[in-house]
Parts: structure tokens; sequence; C-alpha cells
């Protein structure tokens, strides 16, 4: 099973008409890979959103994610379900353990996590936000190497080792914030590139991810945005482009706090 190499993310979309329009808009746009989460509170409407489009659920690649709080092996078990019931689906694509956090304990969690797809939950793994050393530990106690891990990455943080990791063991690198919540627009060497190619910078930063090999899960709530962040597929950046970016020297996190997993 491979991931779809262009995403529609719906953190944020809490206003539920909003959110089911925006998901309906985003299928009928082309996009077939949607992802949410517990956290978002906003299952039910994006499951309206994939009822409401002309677009088969088949055909819909669609991952969620368990909160930190709910990892323990019956909580997660009851959180993998309401996940199910909530999006009105039969079964995941993928269910990611949100964060490496809290009630996170690798071997309980992870094999909670195995006993969801052995049980119809979901046909991927996941996880987020893991470290390497984290991720290497839970590929040992899996057994295996998850379908996907998730992570902030875009050009202002562009995570070269986790990159190199996900290369190392076959699994597929997923990217939130993609766009670094629009922050992209204001840097020189973006800018410089969407020039040369009549683009957007949000363009240009998702055309980055995917010529990297990383799939972008960026979120939209406009019609126009939705489109925009679609039409990331159609520009091709050259190797020139590629290096420029690659040369943009910031760690910058949209998305930290003082106990994140790589503090």
């Amino acid at each position: 099973m491979d991931v779809p190499r262009l995403g529609f993310g719906t953190y944020r979309l809490t206003d539920p008409e909003e959110c089911a329009s925006a998901v309906r808009t985003a299928l009928e746009t082309g996009y077939r890979h949607v992802d949410t989460a517990e956290y978002y509170e906003n299952e039910a409407a994006v499951g309206e959103g994939i009822a409401a489009s002309d677009v088969d659920r088949a055909d819909v690649f669609l991952a969620s994610k368990v909160w930190r709080d709910r990892l323990a092996r019956d909580d997660f078990l009851e959180s993998a379900r309401e996940r199910v019931d909530l999006l009105g689906v039969d079964t995941l694509d993928l269910l990611y353990v949100h964060w490496p956090m809290d009630t996170y304990d690798p071997e309980e969690t992870l094999a909670a996590l195995v006993e969801a797809r052995e049980t119809g939950l979901t046909s991927g793994i996941g996880l987020s936000n893991f470290t390497p050393t984290q991720l290497d530990e839970a590929i040992d106690h899996l057994g295996e190497p998850p379908l996907a891990h998730q992570v902030e990455l875009h050009p202002l943080l562009q995570q070269d080792e986790l990159r190199d990791h996900a290369d190392c063991h076959g699994y597929q690198l997923v990217a939130y914030a993609p766009i670094a919540r629009n922050a992209v627009a204001d840097v020189p060497e973006i800018r410089d590139v969407a020039a040369k190619h009549d683009a957007t910078p949000a363009q240009v930063s998702l055309a980055w991810v995917l010529a990297k090999g990383v799939v972008p899960i960026p979120k939209a709530g406009t019609p126009a945005h939705v489109r925009e962040n679609y039409g990331a597929l159609d520009l091709t950046l050259d190797d020139e482009d590629v290096a420029r970016i690659d040369g943009i020297e910031r760690e910058e996190r949209i998305v930290d706090f003082p106990n994140a997993p790589w503090k």
C-alpha cells in the first residue's frame, strides 16, 4: 500500500460546515489522501465531506491519529474504534500514534497499534513526531518499519536526519505544516524561485517537499487555496531551484513546546 504523494490536511478546520466543504472540494479537485486526528475534533465533518464528494471511499486514503493521553492498550483500541465510527467508515488506511509522550509506552502502545491492524480498524501503521532513536526502538518492537512517519517538515525545517532515516528503513515520510503556515512567503530564496516559475511561494515549498520524496499534507480552508496547493503537482523544480532552497540555513519550528520529544 502506497501513501498518495499529496495529501489534504485538516488541522484547525473546526467549523463543521467549512471542514466538510473543504474536504469535498479537495477530493473533487483531485486529492486522494485526507489526514485528520482525534485532537482536531473534526472527524465527523471530515467523514461528511468524503461522503458528500463524488469520489468513492475506496479511492480515498484516509488517515487519523490517536492522542497522547490514550496510548495505553485499552484506551488506544477504544480510540481507534472511535476514529472509525466518527469518520463513518469501515476502516482507516493509516492510523498514527500522534505523539510518543504522556501515556506512550513502546511495548504496550505499539502492540495495541498492531492489534488495531489485525482487527481491521486500520490497514497501515503510522508514527508521528518520533525522534530517530524513538523510531529505532519502535521498529524493534513492531518487527517492521511503519507505513509512514509524520513530522513537521518544510524549507525552514528540512529534517535531513529524519529523511535519511526514512530512506534507510523504507517507510514514507509525511510532512505536516509543509508551507510553515505560510512563513515561506517571506523567504527571499523561495520568492525568487516562485517568480521564476510564475508560481506561489506555497506551491514552491510543496514542490520542494515533493522533490525530496516526502508527502506534504497542506491544510487549506478556501477553495482557492485548496486548488492552489494542488497545483504544486504541476510544478517541477530544477536542480538549481532545489539546491537554492536546500541552502536555506534555518531551523524554525512552527510546532514546538517545552516537553517535545526532540528536547
